[in-house]
């Protein structure tokens, strides 16, 4: 199964939307580099497939900004089924151990809405740079 980065995003700070900013370098044990919620732990990386967007409410989609982002990748062409806990996935040169769906409380408007719902979380076991267009392809379980 193969599909592809729509989109590497990052915030300087926390507390502002992600901006998509084309290409960035995921380091092992600590997510994408200038990215202000990069740290150690197993919520290192933050991954949205666009197929997520899917189950997305009309009256909450109504509430999504274009080109504001809270996920580090954008992807697309992986079904959502193929994205568990335990899988690895090759992302540009970099390899990702997918640890968690969603989070421990859901947000009710924005992106915030199906990341927190159906982002993928995990943490980063080989360095390498990722951009837009690059290939993301599942490796098989952690």
């Amino acid at each position: 199964m193969k599909g592809k980065v729509v989109a590497v995003n990052r915030a300087e700070k926390r507390g502002i939307p992600k901006r998509n900013v084309g290409e960035g370098y995921l380091q092992e044990g600590w997510g994408l580099v200038g990215d202000a919620h990069a740290g150690e732990g197993d919520r290192q990386i933050s991954i949205l497939p666009l197929e997520a967007m899917e189950l997305v409410p009309p009256t909450i989609s109504s509430t999504i900004e274009e080109e504001i982002y809270t996920e580090n990748i954008t992807i697309e062409g992986i079904p959502l089924n193929e994205l568990s806990i335990g899988r690895k996935l090759r992302i540009g040169e970099a390899e990702v151990l997918i640890c968690h769906i969603g989070k421990e409380r859901f947000k009710e408007l924005g992106r915030s809405y199906i990341v927190s719902r159906e982002g993928r979380f995990g943490k980063v076991i080989r360095s390498g740079r990722v951009k837009v267009g690059d290939a993301v392809i599942i490796l098989g379980e952690g």
